[in-house]
């Protein structure tokens, strides 16, 4: 059965969800996290995309972020997820697919819905209960918004 044709819109803001294969995890130490940090900054350059939040979960991660052509949101989540998986594979010893099925897209309304889904976005590790609040969990935008981790201060990621 074919794929449902996934709407894209110019001028749009997105939040994104990409999940580990079988819900396994894709982040098994502090580089790692760090590496996909990287990745998203490099690909922040390429794209010229807008990065409003981000937060990388143990096995999954969300992005909501603004783009100005419909077609640069492909060519992003492809270049992020398959830089990430050819880092991962190459250092785990490992082959095949990294994510499972092909990332979530929902459209953000900026008036209705934007800082409801920043917010959720980033409290995700407390209610994961990986933190106690959004500020104890250095793998989110927030930290970045407040630079309150010196350990990524040199990442300007959003």
């Amino acid at each position: 059965m074919p794929r449902i044709a996934r709407i894209t819109l110019d001028n749009t803001c997105y939040h994104i969800i990409t999940r580990g294969n079988q819900k396994q995890p894709v982040f098994l130490e502090t580089k790692d996290f760090r590496r996909f940090i990287f990745l998203l900054n490099r690909c922040k350059r390429r794209f010229k995309f807008k990065l409003y939040s981000f937060c990388l979960m143990p096995n999954h991660v969300h992005l909501m972020l603004e783009v100005e052509k419909s077609a640069t949101l492909q060519r992003i989540m492809r270049s992020l997820n398959l830089s990430y998986t050819l880092y991962f594979n190459f250092k785990y010893n490992k082959v095949g697919h990294l994510w499972q099925d092909r990332y979530k897209s929902r459209i953000i309304e900026k008036d209705k819905y934007f800082f409801k889904c920043i917010e959720y976005i980033e409290s995700n590790p407390q209610r994961a209960c990986l933190a106690k609040d959004i500020t104890a969990y250095p793998w989110n935008s927030y930290v970045f918004r407040t630079n309150q981790s010196a350990i990524l201060d040199d990442l300007s990621c959003v």
